[in-house]
């Protein structure tokens, strides 16, 4: 790191803020995007992301003001043996030099893809992460995996002075959302529960016939069971409800907005860790989340009034059995198969049994 003096808030017009991955990633940088427009109100926020982010945030209330979608580029959002067009990118680079951005933040990972790129920006200070192989920005945090990632990133942007405002990541739905959700689920009398088997990892994914089990358990008493997923998941949610001995209802056609709402609208969302877990969780819904006890390290949800993990402890692969801390290997077998469905099921009950708590006219001594 270099010098401690802060840019002050007014000197700070125009931010460029490169985070290009997925909806989970996106929440857990919310936090230090919320502190850095506190520290700066005056500047305009660009996120230099994906077009699901230009899509999912132009007119959402929050703190990025604009979306520049990035070309695709090696280690930035796109594999690292992905064939940069290096012209493309260098009409990129000239067109974000003339932004002149006076601050470029680097939430994107230990930095030996990012930290070039960032560079490239042509901004007057330049921070962000930085792990061993990878080249300086003026100022930078060295990068440590196991760390919370929402706290990491808070982490980088104190490197400019800015302070946390907010710990849990909030996300609104907008009206659009709100009609989309009600066109496709309509609601019914019956408080809904989703569950959500998909996972980008195979290693991440607890088994359908579990989900379904848990699902099963939830519909005989009286639950509406949503089971979600994208396109590319749809087979998956399909199998969850075939293994279902009571009706359920797949929804994989919504936006990214409509599932927002969708989850917001739930009384509890059961998920593998993965984005809508996350973004459940950004709505304000109650959560149990099934996770590979690495992944809770670093994504785990950290509040427990509203949410609960649900661990898998194991290390060595199912396949191989190499010790995937200390010698990983590429097998995509599950590592989460062995949670419990009388685990998930507690942590299940105790929740809703605190929203009809919650929900309770509280008793009056004076009523007859």
């Amino acid at each position: 790191m270099r010098s401690s003096q802060q840019p002050s808030p007014l000197s700070v017009r125009k931010i460029a803020v490169l985070r290009a991955n997925g909806i989970g990633d996106y929440v857990f940088a919310l936090p230090a995007l919320e502190a850095l427009r506190a520290r700066f109100p005056h500047a305009e926020i660009v996120q230099l992301g994906k077009p699901w982010h230009k899509e999912f945030l132009t007119g959402r209330p929050g703190p990025v003001d604009r979306v520049v979608i990035i070309p695709r580029c090696a280690g930035v959002g796109e594999p690292e043996d992905f064939v940069n067009d290096d012209a493309l990118l260098d009409r990129f680079f000239h067109s974000m030099a003339e932004e002149r951005f006076d601050l470029a933040v680097q939430l994107h990972g230990g930095g030996r893809y990012s930290n070039p790129f960032v560079s490239r920006l042509g901004a007057t200070l330049t921070v962000g992460l930085r792990a061993a192989e990878a080249a300086p920005l003026h100022r930078w945090l060295r990068y440590v995996y196991f760390q919370p990632e929402s706290l990491r990133y808070l982490e980088t942007v104190a490197l400019v002075g800015a302070s946390p405002v907010a710990l849990e990541p909030r996300l609104a739905a907008r009206e659009a959302d709100v009609e989309e959700a009600f066109r496709a689920v309509p609601e019914d009398g019956r408080p809904t529960v989703v569950l959500h088997p998909g996972a980008t990892a195979m290693r991440r994914r607890w088994p359908p016939e579990l989900f379904a089990q848990v699902g099963e358990q939830l519909a005989r008493v009286g639950y509406r069971i949503l089971i979600t997923g994208d396109q590319s998941e749809a087979a998956l949610a399909q199998s969850v409800c075939r293994e279902m001995g009571q009706t359920a209802e797949v929804v994989c056609h919504l936006s990214l907005g409509g599932v927002l709402e969708l989850l917001r609208r739930a009384a509890l969302v059961i998920s593998n860790d993965s984005g809508p877990l996350h973004l459940a969780a950004a709505a304000g819904t109650r959560t149990v989340g099934i996770y590979w006890c690495g992944n809770m390290i670093t994504a785990g949800i950290v509040w427990r009034t509203r949410h609960r993990p649900v661990l898998s402890w194991r290390l060595d692969c199912p396949v191989c059995g190499r010790n995937t801390i200390q010698d990983n290997c590429s097998h995509q077998a599950s590592f989460v198969e062995d949670v419990q469905v009388e685990d998930v099921m507690r942590e299940a009950r105790d929740l809703l049994q605190d929203l009809r708590d919650e929900c309770r006219p509280e008793h009056d001594p004076h009523s007859p």
